[in-house]
């Protein structure tokens, strides 16, 4: 059977240099910010956790019934989604004590049955596809699934002896070479994509941490509230500067 060249977009950006630049900062911002409000401020990863999931919550409704792609809609929930990640990864982590192997086992199990529900549905897991509500519910899913999972590997490696700067060297290096394999290999573009988009969070989770913490624990001891201003100037102003519109996908086949 054919396929129609009529085009319409999502309310996914296209994938591009900028995207993961953006993707990248905003993971760094969920980090600190939720850091701000669980530890700096003291409200503990349960109250926190809720909070985020509020505004996540509320900022996805209005996402879902939106007519068309508004960058700062779409990088808001995405901030909101990393952030509610990082305070649900700890609160799973630490205060249930299931430790960083066991929350992060969990998480990518959870985050593999939101996968296996989603392709069951559609036939396919490719953001491509993300243009009907019940669509942008299963990516919405698995983004706050793959941004929590990112949080506990990264404080899992960072704890594991590699420290933050050394954790950022390997989640980085994941990335050099997914991105090796998308421009000089035939795999699959749609696990190269959820795979880059799991190992971002903890390469940032990482970076917010070394911004963040204690000198006598590897960071470099700036204040969380201070880190998070600074990382949301430089995220608008890269919004603004970066092209984003939204990508383009067959209509019908």
């Amino acid at each position: 059977m054919g396929i129609d060249h009529d085009q319409h977009a999502t309310k996914v950006p296209e994938v591009t240099l900028g995207f993961w630049i953006i993707k990248v900062l905003a993971t760094t911002l969920g980090e600190t910010g939720g850091d701000t409000f669980s530890m700096t401020m003291d409200l503990g990863y349960l109250l926190s956790s809720a909070i985020f999931l509020s505004l996540l919550v509320l900022l996805l409704v209005v996402q879902i019934a939106a007519k068309r792609f508004h960058p700062l809609l779409y990088w808001a929930t995405i901030v909101a989604s990393t952030t509610a990640g990082t305070t649900m990864a700890d609160f799973a982590t630490r205060s249930l004590g299931i430790g960083y192997a066991g929350g992060s086992s969990l998480l990518f199990t959870l985050l593999m049955a939101v996968l296996a529900l989603w392709y069951g549905s559609q036939g396919s897991i490719s953001i491509a596809t993300v243009s009907t509500p019940k669509v942008e519910a299963f990516y919405w899913a698995a983004i706050t699934l793959s941004q929590t999972l990112g949080t506990a590997l990264g404080d899992w490696l960072a704890d594991s002896g590699l420290g933050y700067e050394g954790g950022a060297l390997v989640f980085g290096t994941g990335l050099a070479v997914l991105a090796a394999a998308y421009f000089w290999t035939g795999v699959s573009r749609v696990f190269l994509f959820w795979a880059a988009f799991i190992i971002t969070r903890p390469l940032g989770a990482t970076v917010g941490d070394f911004i963040d913490k204690p000198l006598d624990q590897g960071g470099l001891a700036m204040s969380r509230p201070l880190a998070s201003v600074v990382l949301v100037g430089a995220l608008l102003l890269l919004i603004v500067l970066l092209p984003q519109r939204a990508g383009q996908h067959p209509q019908r086949a």
